[in-house]
């Protein structure tokens, strides 16, 4: 078992990449040999993955992906993941770094995670993946004069128009129920402040709207109650916190927002069926 620390890795890009942009197309088969990307690890940046030939098997936050081409997957700075496999695989894959996107592909972006496996039409691959081949050939002209304005406008293009695709499978926001656009509300506020808030009554509030109505709506769309979701992510970070770092169960209870250990426990049991240890022990053996 690797040495770890008490932060989750995260991969930086490669040195000399002082734009905060990356993109590579290559064809893989077999167990990746890089170190970085076989390692569970987060990216410091916004990772995409374009599927152009094969498949390629991937883990991210503890579920296992196999991503057949032809398909696009968007995975958040947020996300833990690691590559598993390929199989004959052709992929354009491209990191850029969030000061690099415009704030309202960011606030896209942020509604789409986490992003499922977008699987894209033969014409909608091709255009993709013509955006991208124009990307690279950008980012090599580096004598423009105007290089680094060309090089962020080029891949805000090419991310906006992935955006476009996972928003073309579901509804446009007009065609929102009142109680898919609170759940979507509710979603988005959890993700920033599920460490601090763990009241539905406090999400109720910054909506404007009563707990038991907030409740109603996230259980119309979900199937769940809002206190279902709330301790779904906690516990997915604590998954995180257990698997990729070696800091205590006391101490990752505490990072989270809960002084009283002994109830932080309860509530893993409650989730996993494991308590925090067993968790640790199974996923490292």
């Amino acid at each position: 078992m690797s040495k770890k620390s008490n932060h989750i890795h995260v991969n930086t890009l490669p040195s000399g990449i002082r734009e905060g942009i990356f993109m590579e197309r290559k064809f893989f088969n077999g167990p990746p040999d890089i170190k970085e990307v076989e390692r569970p690890h987060r990216d410091n940046g916004h990772l995409f993955i374009l599927q152009e030939k094969g498949a390629t098997h991937i883990e991210i936050d503890f579920q296992k992906h196999r991503i057949e081409a032809p398909s696009i997957i968007y995975i958040h700075p947020d996300q833990i993941h690691r590559v598993i496999a390929f199989e004959n695989a052709t992929t354009t894959s491209w990191i850029i770094t969030s000061e690099n996107l415009h704030q309202d592909t960011l606030k896209l972006l942020a509604g789409l995670t986490p992003a499922n496996i977008l699987a894209l039409k033969t014409e909608t691959l091709a255009i993709i993946s013509e955006t991208a081949s124009l990307c690279i050939q950008f980012s090599e002209r580096k004598h423009e004069k105007l290089y680094n304005f060309i090089l962020k406008e080029s891949f805000n293009t090419l991310v906006t128009l992935v955006v476009s695709q996972y928003l073309s499978e579901a509804k446009t926001t007009d065609n929102f129920s009142r109680s898919e656009v609170i759940t979507k509300s509710f979603k988005s506020s959890l993700d920033h402040y599920f460490i601090k808030i763990k009241s539905p009554m406090i999400y109720a509030e910054q909506l404007n709207i009563s707990a038991p109505y907030l409740n109603e709506c996230v259980k119309t769309i979900t199937g769940h109650p809002v206190s279902y979701h709330i301790q779904q992510r906690v516990i997915l970070e604590a998954k995180r916190l257990l698997y990729h770092s070696n800091k205590s169960v006391k101490e990752i209870a505490g990072g989270l927002g809960y002084d009283d250990y002994s109830y932080f426990t309860r509530l893993f049991v409650k989730i996993t069926g494991m308590t925090p240890l067993a968790f640790r022990t199974k996923n490292l053996e």
